[in-house]
Formats: structure tokens, C-alpha cells, sequence
């Protein structure tokens, strides 16, 4: 029975695999700009305008991130005489050696700048400075790039480096000696 669900599993992650590369190549063909080495965790909504949306070299998106380059409730104010010539798009533009966090969305006109993060579940409606690291909705200032990086080495998780090209034997590592430790509550 186990063979069976890992058959399936693999038949489902090619079938992913190959509608994320197949509709990403369509965006692309239809006007979006992509950078090099960009990686996609999973082709992300980037709606019915992707030729306003830029995305910038060794930029990565993470799983279920959504591009809206316009404001559909237009449709509602649009029925109403005064506002019938009413439309509203905006262009996305994410810099370069950026990270996007799961489950962010941008809205019109927001932009991400160079060497960013935006944290899982943001929104981002503004614009990010180069070397910032940005979370929640609406997606606000947490810190500097830099003072993430020192955060990051002063919790650092160490394991030998020759384990990182073998994923399962770095994830049997890190299963059996990742301290149980978990964050306080916050008061």
C-alpha cells in the first residue's frame, strides 16, 4: 500500500511540476519579466495581467503567492453612472536576491527592493526598500536585512556541511539532534 501512495504522489508532483513551468512560460510569452535564476516553489496567481508584473535575478517565491495588478471591485463602482470610466491597474516589481514567504500577496503598484524578504501570509500595498525585511498585513518595517542575518547566525542550527547535497541523510541528522525547543509566549 505504501508503494501505491508514493506512485501516486510522484505522478502528482510531475503533473504540478509541469502545469507550474507550462503556465509560467505563458506569462512570459504574454509580456512578464523574469530574471535569472529565479526559482518558483509552485507557479504563483499571477493573474490577467503579467506583462505588468517584473521579477529579478536569483529571486525566490515560495508556495501560493498571488499577483493582483488590478482592483477588481471596480466591477461594483463601475455600475454606478459617476464612476463607469473608472479602472485602476498597477505594475508589480520585485528586485533582485529577494525571498517571498508562503501565501503573500501584492497588490498594484507595490514593489520589492533589492536583497528583500517578505514574510509568509504578507500583503504587501507599498513599497520595500532595498536590504528590508517586511511581514504582516498590511506588510509592514520588521528590520534590516543585516539585522536578519545577525539574528539569523545567533540562532544558527550547525550540522556538518557535506550532508547538505544529500537531503535525506541532512534531514536524518537534523531529526535526531534538533533540540526540542520551542519560542515562549508572548505576554
Amino acid at each position: 500500500m505504501n508503494l501505491f501512495y508514493r506512485i501516486i504522489l510522484k505522478i502528482h508532483t510531475f503533473w504540478q511540476h509541469l502545469y507550474s513551468k507550462s503556465y509560467i512560460e505563458i506569462c512570459k510569452a504574454r509580456g512578464m519579466k523574469v530574471g535569472k535564476n529565479v526559482i518558483f516553489i509552485e507557479a504563483p496567481a499571477f493573474g490577467s495581467e503579467p506583462y505588468l508584473i517584473e521579477i529579478g535575478d536569483r529571486t525566490k517565491i515560495t508556495a501560493g503567492c498571488t499577483f493582483i495588478n488590478h482592483d477588481g471591485a471596480m466591477y461594483v463602482i463601475r455600475n454606478l453612472e459617476k464612476y463607469e470610466d473608472a479602472r485602476n491597474f498597477g505594475r508589480i516589481k520585485l528586485g533582485e536576491n529577494c525571498f517571498v514567504g508562503n501565501n503573500c500577496t501584492f497588490l498594484p503598484g507595490s514593489s520589492m527592493g533589492n536583497n528583500c524578504i517578505l514574510g509568509a501570509g504578507s500583503v504587501l500595498n507599498s513599497s520595500m526598500p532595498d536590504n528590508s525585511v517586511y511581514a504582516g498585513v498590511p506588510a509592514k518595517f520588521i528590520c534590516t536585512i543585516e539585522e536578519y542575518g545577525d539574528k539569523a547566525l545567533e540562532n544558527n542550527i550547525m550540522y556538518p556541511r557535506e550532508l547538505e547535497p544529500t537531503r535525506h541523510k541532512l534531514d536524518d541528522y537534523i531529526k535526531k539532534n534538533l533540540p526540542h525547543i520551542y519560542k515562549p509566549v508572548k505576554k
